[in-house]
């Protein structure tokens, strides 16, 4: 039964990790922003740790237990999980810099270079530790490590989007203030996960499951629930628009579906455009018709262009 959970468990996770990678890459594909390769890079590096840091440490028990004594394999898993580190690391980075980009700061080369120094240094430091001090229990010191490395970085990244920077921000204040707490409470729980890890499999497989779960979310986020106000000049833009969408509650969603509308677009060009089914957009279209009290596309961008005459 417990092999069983484990092959669900590990489905779910490549569904996660996959369905992130593949919305980041859309991101990137339909906006061609930066900050969007960036996203892509940080879900790279975070699942790969997860696969390789995570889940390498069930193969080896798995796998090696009837062939190694307890304290080899013990010395296995230390090494894998320690050989690992450099990917979260690099996550972090990507997850700070995803987050500076996202609130309208400058990256800084120098930053990025000491980021790493540092953080590639400790990882040495904890590998010394792991390999001279026979009294010190690596798991729970790699344990240790990572709550607190991901409690300050995603701390900071919160601080980066709650508090956005002078230049062009690519979202609304609202939506950064959702991510910004959202982003630090995903931290909390995964740290509250690996914080009662107790060496029981349902332990582990609670973090592991909040570990990819958590870090999907961005991507998921930024596709399906938000309005990338900064990447274009198109009506989205503009603050009449905003109005017309917070007057008629028009979600950020059925709003990208006003914008293409107002474009000129088909429903099956829409579709296309936004990676979405032609049956999603007439879903879409008609909740605005309900929500707008409209009966067609053409009054509908009389309304929109009529609330801009009024500013």
């Amino acid at each position: 039964m417990l092999q069983l959970l484990s092959y669900i468990l590990f489905i779910i996770c490549v569904a996660l990790a996959a369905g992130g990678i593949v919305l980041s890459s859309r991101l990137r594909i339909k906006h061609r922003q930066e900050v969007f390769s960036t996203l892509l890079y940080y879900q790279v590096f975070i699942f790969t740790f997860g696969f390789y840091g995570l889940w390498g440490q069930v193969v080896i028990k798995s796998f090696f237990s009837a062939y190694l004594t307890e304290e080899m394999l013990t010395r296995l898993s230390d090494v894998a999980l320690l050989l690992g580190l450099p990917f979260l690391v690099f996550a972090w980075l990507m997850l700070l810099q995803f987050t500076r980009e996202l609130s309208g700061r400058k990256n800084n080369n120098w930053y990025v270079l000491w980021f790493l120094l540092m953080n590639l240094s400790v990882i040495i430091v904890l590998g010394y530790l792991i390999a001279r001090v026979k009294d010190i229990h690596p798991v729970v010191l790699i344990r240790y490590y990572f709550i607190a490395m991901q409690f300050i970085y995603s701390f900071i990244a919160s601080v980066f989007i709650l508090f956005p920077g002078k230049q062009k921000k690519i979202i609304h204040e609202y939506d950064g203030r959702r991510v910004g707490i959202i982003t630090f409470l995903i931290m909390i729980v995964q740290c509250l996960a690996l914080a009662i890890y107790d060496s029981q499999p349902i332990t582990g497989a609670l973090f592991i499951f909040v570990y990819f779960a958590g870090h999907a979310f961005l991507p998921v986020y930024f596709n399906y629930a938000t309005l990338l106000t900064g990447l274009s000049a198109e009506p989205q833009a503009d603050p009449s628009f905003e109005k017309f969408c917070v007057k008629y509650e028009v979600s950020p969603r059925e709003s990208d579906i006003v914008r293409e509308i107002c474009n000129g677009l088909s429903n099956k060009e829409i579709s296309e455009k936004l990676f979405i089914s032609l049956q999603t957009v007439k879903d879409h279209t008609h909740r605005i018709y309900i929500k707008t009290n409209v009966k067609s596309r053409v009054q509908l961008i009389y309304l929109v262009k009529e609330l801009k005459t009024q500013l």
